[in-house]
């Protein structure tokens, strides 16, 4: 086991993220270990803020909104250390957090990802089975370190043994937004990789409140039900073949088609915006075009 986190560098991904919504990320990490931070755009506006105040981040932009995974892969590229942790922007860290990660960076622990708790009440699980007729209460338990054995784990805290993967652009770059990590955890099931998530690392996860450009509420609606919709199609097309993924999206076309007539006719604007976007970025996967969507700011 380590000793400290040498073995071990932090990648986050930010798309002009809220100053103080990252300053309470990074402040709740130790600060000997390495982080990454990949912005998403041509320039980090709060380069040197961050910069002077935290010595042990270094800073890269990938000159446009790359995506989740693809910013993932780009931070990747440049760790050079066994271990990588994944954290989203809007994840601060609990007290302890750190002090018990150093129980996984141990070589002789057989593991390609190990995921995190939730402290806050979450609206999905943080980890889970492909297999709906199993729970949590069916993994298998490694006690002395709190560790379940499952099938995936949500991506906004991941430690990855780097050595378990044969690239380091361990994300499929087709997905933009949503899946990436159920994708990733698919992959590894069928390789025979081992996913763990911890009781001991625990994190608290604001969601969807990193990003300063997507103020407009109506853009941020369209953008996650578009892509989560193109997503959902692709991941299973990938993964189960195109006409099992046209028959599990099936009725989410056709509920979106009436719901979309629905919100029209009562003049709920959100609403009819809502499924308008779930229903084209559907349309688009179905039909085999890229995941293009994006909100010009």
């Amino acid at each position: 086991m380590s000793n400290n986190f040498s073995d071990l560098t932090i990648v986050i991904v930010t798309y002009k993220t809220n100053i103080d919504i990252l300053e309470k990320c990074l402040s709740s990490i130790d600060p000997s270990v390495k982080i990454i931070i990949v912005e998403n755009s041509s320039k980090f506006i709060n380069e040197d803020q961050i910069s002077n105040k935290y010595k042990n981040v270094s800073i890269f932009c990938s000159g446009e909104n790359i995506g989740y995974g693809r910013g993932n892969n780009y931070g990747l590229q440049k760790v050079h250390t066994k271990y990588a942790l994944i954290l989203n922007p809007d994840i601060v860290c609990e007290k302890n957090y750190f002090e018990n990660l150093k129980n996984y960076l141990n070589d002789e622990l057989d593991f390609s990802i190990i995921g995190s708790q939730y402290l806050d009440n979450e609206a999905y699980a943080p980890a889970g089975f492909f297999d709906s007729n199993l729970t949590l209460k069916d993994a298998n338990h490694i006690q002395n370190l709190n560790l379940l054995k499952v099938d995936w784990v949500v991506g906004c805290s991941m430690l990855l043994n780097l050595k378990k993967f044969k690239s380091k652009s361990v994300f499929d770059e087709n997905f933009f937004l949503f899946f990436e990590e159920f994708d990733l955890c698919k992959f590894l099931k069928k390789n025979g990789g081992n996913v763990y998530s911890s009781s001991k690392l625990i994190v608290n996860h604001f969601g969807f409140k990193s990003s300063t450009d997507l103020t407009n509420e109506i853009d941020l609606i369209k953008l996650r039900n578009w892509h989560y919709m193109w997503s959902y199609f692709y991941y299973h097309k990938k993964n189960e073949g195109y006409f099992n993924a046209l028959k599990v999206s099936f009725g989410k076309l056709v509920r979106s088609f009436f719901k979309i007539i629905f919100f029209t006719i009562i003049f709920n604007k959100k609403k009819r915006i809502n499924y308008l976007y779930r229903f084209l970025g559907l349309i688009n996967s179905i039909a085999g075009k890229k995941s293009f969507f994006r909100i010009n700011n």
